[in-house]
């Protein structure tokens, strides 16, 4: 039996991204659309604390995120956790500059296309969403996605770091539009 995915018909590269508006770690509300970087926004779901390669992939993105602000890129990790088990991760994971976001709702886990899980093991959530990267223009467009359906697989963040150069150097326009 063959299985298509489908992603959200509002997530379509060139194409305005849904809302997103969550809390995150510190008490903040972050929303899209108020995010002004100077080239993209990455956002990074990640599926929440139960997840050691989930720990691993922030901590590699912590450990870039310097390369990726003076690229003019800001970055926000999202899961829908609850607000205890992201401070967990933030604390236990060692992300100190890392915008750790939770909550995030079943609804829009599948308005931004991320495939959703139910729990397999005691130690997971009841649901969550698999990983997904995102570039999204200031203009709050669609840029670049990618998404899993398991924890592995996922963009290597460093040769990902190296590649937005070129993409910013030689303005390489956006893909899959078509």
């Amino acid at each position: 039996m063959s299985v298509t995915y489908h992603p959200s018909p509002k997530l379509m590269p060139g194409v305005a991204t849904p809302e997103l508006t969550i809390s995150t770690v510190g008490g903040q509300t972050w929303r899209l659309p108020d995010q002004q970087p100077q080239n993209f926004t990455m956002i990074l779901f990640y599926r929440g604390l139960h997840c050691p390669i989930c720990q691993a992939y922030l901590a590699d993105l912590e450990g870039l995120l310097d390369k990726f602000v003076a690229m003019g890129i800001g970055a926000i990790a999202v899961s829908g956790d609850p607000e205890e088990k992201a401070q967990q991760a933030k604390a236990d994971w060692g992300l100190k500059t890392l915008m750790v976001g939770y909550g995030q709702s079943v609804e829009s886990m599948r308005e931004w296309g991320l495939y959703v899980s139910d729990q397999a093991f005691d130690y997971e959530p009841e649901r969550f969403a698999e990983p997904g990267l995102f570039l999204v223009r200031p203009d709050g467009t669609l840029y670049y996605a990618a998404i899993n359906n398991a924890p592995f697989g996922r963009p290597n963040l460093k040769e990902f770091q190296q590649m937005l150069g070129f993409i910013l150097e030689k303005n390489y326009p956006t893909r899959g539009m078509g």
